[in-house]
């Protein structure tokens, strides 16, 4: 239970603390369809701290298809930027099967269509308006009154410009909130009115971005025949924004996979909300979220507060929900078709099958970089294969065909075999430029298997020029053969295909499981938190006591003679703090003494300590006298404030080299045990928790449950707690726990 103070749990109580700090555990299948808006019921679907644990839907059905459009500022003056809108607007809303509605104060018709010179004057409620003004503000309203459902604002001049526009957008926001219009814009684009091809079928990719024209790669890749349902170029996101295009296209049955080019999240809550929905339904998203580089590094009085960045929480988010994060457009392309077309695996290993021993090697080089599994083929298996191919050549994994077999029937029995290997999964075969009339056989070979099997056949076609009928005909003919440029960018697309399914399989959403009313631990945290003030030593480690988090034996001291006595009773060897408000880091002021065997040595200390506290200006609120512990591994955790997320929680190697080391891996709650350990997987220094050099191993389940305490302190307490970082926690030998040395409060 979370009010236990000392020692370590047992399996019984270790359950209760799972549940209790929010351990992920199975929830529904799927959410209820949203046929309009579905969210928290009454409101009272919220965690702890009052933040919403599920995402509203706005039903987007009438934006991408309305019955009915009104084209604000429309016009078919040749030479007018509007006049090319407008024509575009109707060409699309015909398509759609929409009635437009020109709206211009002084125009009788545009392109033929009655026009009408005022929103009031529209002869029916309009599903959707599209903006051709320079400021959208009076016309917000205007469309208010008449209940218009959507508007797009295509006017810049707002956030992008600096504090001014800034200001303008904000009362442009606030109008759409008073009005229940929903906002597209502004600064947005005409990507969403695009002519989408129907010719093609299968699982398509919606796309979202901020930035119109780092779309078109991906739009581009119906020339590929890849299908694309939607594009939601969100612009500015004063209203709609692009956790909420997220949230609707994950209830789309075609869509199969979501592209996002993010530049900035607009609110890291409602993101987070939006990718726990599509990884509820299995629904991959793949992102490229510019700003990878920090502009300066964060002011922080904790180590931890410099241990990550701003954009190392937002990958730790977005991994944390499955969203798949990747550098690059052409990435983004590659990633989002396989995940949106390519069947669940069968199994993970790749088995890379070249005509050439060196392009086979250094395939299966770079797949091992990329953290895939190369299973080597059996004895029986290389035999078979040795069938067709040469005896003296390496058929192992890679597979080196030598060339020759692929230009027969040899080629096909060959990729057959492969395929037939249960440890095989996905089959890579680079095929380094085009070599008539090998490659036009191989590739109709690898195109006809990938028909006729489950599993994923991927072919890299090496050309520069890509003109080439086996590529553009057969493999791009193909829906069930992977086609890449690039070795890289198949590797990659492949490991991210595996890490989505694998995620996907076992996904349990945290939010089901998030407290929704504070512990008893709460009220007791309440009345040591000092608002805008940093804790003593003494203090903090009150806190952490009162969220069950083990702390050393120890009392606060005001005198020499008392600090003999306590060291008594404490026990020694003891170690002695100075303790004060004011004291970040100890050490490097000399107020840390450890060591201490006699009464004599803590008197002396205890004067040293004053001494120098006095010389620095230090005020002290006492001496702690602690027990002094030892023989563990050194870890750091800790609470910051993240702007886009609010509370995170890291965990990383601590004592003196924490910053040095850097290794820290960091979530945004809520989340559960199996999150709390994959943090630890994370570390680099990882092996130093499973002992080494003849040291025993660390107490896991003591760590993972101090990791789970400080999750429930930052939910409970985010509002009121700046930073937080205990450091060092001595993580001690298996079954002896773990315990606070040391610890750092900020609060708000």
């Amino acid at each position: 239970m979370l009010g236990s103070t000392h020692g370590t749990l047992t399996t019984d109580s270790r359950r209760a603390r799972v549940i209790a700090c929010g351990e992920q555990r199975p929830g529904p299948a799927v959410h209820g369809r949203a046929d309009s808006l579905d969210g928290p019921a009454g409101g009272a679907d919220v965690d702890v701290s009052g933040r919403p644990l599920s995402a509203a839907v706005p039903d987007l059905e009438r934006f991408f298809r309305p019955e009915s459009v009104a084209v604000i500022g429309a016009s078919d003056t040749e030479g007018r930027p509007n006049t090319g809108i407008t024509r575009q607007l109707l060409e699309w809303a015909g398509r759609v099967g929409a009635r437009v509605h020109p709206v211009h104060p002084t125009r009788p018709s545009v392109f033929g269509v009655p026009c009408h010179a005022r929103v009031a004057d529209l002869p029916e409620q309009v599903d959707l308006a599209v903006l051709l003004v320079a400021d959208p503000l009076p016309v917000a309203e205007e469309l208010a009154e008449a209940k218009v459902r959507f508007a797009v604002a295509f006017a810049s001049g707002f956030a992008e410009t600096g504090a001014a526009g800034a200001e303008a957008q904000e009362r442009l926001a606030e109008a759409v909130r008073r009005s229940g219009l929903r906002l597209l814009g502004p600064n947005t684009n005409l990507n969403a009115f695009e002519r989408f091809r129907e010719d093609l079928d299968g699982p398509a990719i919606a796309l979202i971005t901020q930035s119109g024209h780092q779309g078109r790669p991906v739009f581009a890749l119906q020339e590929l025949g890849i299908r694309l349902s939607h594009w939601a170029p969100t612009g500015n996101e004063a209203d709609l924004e692009t956790a909420d295009f997220v949230s609707w296209f994950a209830e789309r049955p075609e869509v199969g996979a979501i592209a996002c080019y993010v530049e900035g999240l607009k609110d890291g809550r409602a993101f987070l909300l939006a990718a726990d929905r599509a990884a509820r339904r299995g629904v991959p998203v793949v992102a490229v979220k510019v700003g990878r580089t920090e502009a300066g590094a964060r002011g922080a009085a904790s180590h931890t507060g410099k241990l990550t960045g701003a954009d190392e929480v937002v990958d730790a988010a977005m991994r944390q929900y499955g969203v798949i994060r990747v550098d690059g457009l052409d990435e983004l392309q590659d990633t989002a078709a396989l995940l949106a077309r390519a069947r669940a695996p069968l199994a993970d290993g790749v088995a890379v099958c070249s005509i050439s021993g060196g392009t086979g090697a250094h395939v299966a080089d770079l797949a091992a970089g990329h953290g895939l599994r190369l299973p080597r083929l059996t004895a029986e298996k290389q035999a078979e294969l040795h069938q067709w191919i040469p005896g003296y050549l390496d058929v192992a994994n890679p597979v080196d065909t030598g060339g020759h077999p692929v230009g027969d029937a040899r080629g096909r029995r060959i990729i057959d075999a492969i395929l037939a290997d249960p440890q095989v999964g996905v089959l890579v075969c680079p095929v380094t430029g085009p070599f008539p009339p090998l490659s036009d056989r191989l590739v109709r070979d690898l195109v006809e298997a990938a028909e006729e099997t489950d599993k994923l056949v991927c072919v890299v076609w090496g050309s520069p020029v890509g003109t080439e009928p086996a590529y553009r005909e057969v493999l791009l003919g193909s829906s069930r053969v992977a086609t890449f440029r690039t070795v890289g960018n198949c590797l990659r697309a492949v490991r991210a295909w595996l890490d989505h399914h694998r995620f996907a399989d076992g996904y349990r959403s945290p939010f089901d499981e998030a407290p929704r009313t504070p512990s008893p631990s709460f009220r007791k945290a309440e009345a040591l938190m000092r608002p805008g003030e940093q804790l003593s030593e003494h203090g903090a480690k009150q806190l952490l006591r009162a969220y069950g988090i083990r702390v050393p034996r120890e009392q606060l001291v005001t005198s020499a003679a008392a600090a003999v006595r306590a060291a008594g009773q404490v026990g020694y060897p003891v170690v002695m703090k100075a303790s004060g408000a004011r004291i970040a880091h100890k050490t490097e002021l000399g107020l840390v003494k450890i060591g201490l065997t006699s009464a004599s040595q803590v008197r002396d200390a205890y004067r040293e300590l004053t001494d120098i506290a006095r010389y620095e200006g230090v005020p002290l609120d006492g001496v702690l006298v602690c027990q002094m512990v030892e023989q563990g591994v050194e870890m750091v955790v800790g609470v910051t404030h993240d702007e886009l997320f609010g509370p995170t929680v890291t965990v990383g190697l601590g004592g003196v080299l924490v910053e040095v080391l850097r290794d820290a891996a960091v979530r945004v709650p809520p989340f559960g045990e199996e999150q709390a350990r994959d943090m630890l997987a994370e570390l680099r220094g990882r092996a130093l928790l499973d002992g080494v050099r003849g040291r025993p191993p660390a107490d896991l389940d003591a760590l993972v449950e101090v990791v789970l305490r400080v999750q429930r302190m930052a939910l409970e307490l985010g509002g009121r707690i700046a930073e937080l970082e205990i450091n060092p926690l001595l993580v001690l030998p298996r079954g002896q726990g773990a315990v606070a040395l040391d610890a750092l409060v900020v609060c708000r």
